[in-house]
């Protein structure tokens, strides 16, 4: 089963729009244009102002001795715009977002300096098989079928959420829950495949199935969740979280697990298969978790809710299909 892939850039732009034009004179607020600083709480401006953290002899040592004596660590990430994981700032040329900060986290404990270069989905891989890359940050899910080519060090839950208009009090935890509702999802994502299930479960018990619909743009989804013509979209809970923060006009009301019943999806640092470094990784992950600048990475970016306790080595993944 794949990654579910996040938003592009089309989110960001609606999620911008209220508050563009509701901040008016508050310095401390969003303003149009390049000098947009802030969507909600959160810093979008080319100054990030980056959590940094420090060399860690011991945990540095794990490197294979070529990539120590190279110094850096060759970072592949998505070109999508996917807020907050990775997207431009507002001087449209500052790479930022929460994987990256995790990166270079990471980076700094190993005592190297990142060389990122932003590719498309399918070429995070293809990188990764030729050696080009040492590792991907970029919202990759564990899979067992991708752990038969490559080495996972995990970062991050990987949920989904149920999106509502603001001040509904309906709440999502399981599939009773959403029976008779009107959903929108996207196609060919995991969170369709679980909706789906869901319905079915409850068309079995003799309750009402969810009516799915599905809309051409990211933007649509919004559109119509503020009109009323549907009760809530399940999307990547990153994503959600960012738009929540942003525009102000929606809460989360339920998150699950993006493996559905069968396992917590994770995402994880990935690397190719036998390359020597995902202990390396996981062992620098685990040194900021412990000491709380991992924490601190994911509250600036509303992520807190997917922090995970401690870094593993090849979890069980999603399962094949």
């Amino acid at each position: 089963m794949l990654s579910r892939r996040t938003l592009t850039a089309s989110v960001a732009a609606l999620a911008l729009s209220p508050l563009l034009t509701a901040c008016g004179g508050d310095s401390d607020a969003a303003t149009t244009g390049a000098g947009t600083k802030k969507v909600g709480n959160i810093n979008i401006g080319p100054d990030q102002h980056r959590i940094r953290g420090k060399k860690v002899d011991k945990i540095a040592a794990l490197l294979p001795a070529a990539v120590r004596e190279r110094g850096t660590l060759r970072l592949g990430g998505s070109a999508d715009a996917s807020p907050p994981l990775g997207f431009f700032a507002t001087d449209d040329k500052t790479r930022i977002g929460s994987e990256l900060d995790l990166a270079v986290l990471v980076a700094d404990t190993l005592g190297l300096k990142i060389k990122q270069e932003l590719v498309s989905w399918e070429n995070l891989f293809v990188g990764l098989d030729s050696g080009k890359f040492d590792a991907v940050f970029s919202n990759v899910t564990v899979t067992e079928e991708r752990k038969e080519k490559y080495d996972f060090a995990t970062y991050r839950l990987d949920n989904i959420a149920f999106e509502a208009k603001k001040g509904t009090s309906w709440r999502v935890e399981e599939p009773e829950d959403v029976a008779g509702k009107t959903i929108a999802v996207s196609s060919g994502t995991n969170q369709e495949k679980i909706l789906v299930d869901w319905s079915k479960r409850n068309e079995k018990a003799g309750r009402k199935p969810v009516t799915i619909k599905y809309f051409q743009k990211d933007t649509d989804y919004y559109l119509a969740l503020q009109s009323g013509r549907i009760d809530a979209y399940l999307g990547p809970s990153p994503a959600s979280s960012y738009h929540v923060a942003s525009a102000g006009q929606s809460q989360i009301i339920g998150t699950i697990s993006g493996g559905g019943d069968e396992v917590q999806g994770e995402i994880a640092a990935t690397t190719k298969k036998g390359s020597g470094l995902v202990d390396a990784y996981a062992a620098a992950l685990n040194h900021v978790i412990a000491d709380g600048s991992y924490a601190r990475v994911l509250k600036r970016w509303g992520l807190s809710s997917e922090a995970v306790p401690k870094s593993e080595v090849n979890p069980a993944g999603l399962p094949k299909t």
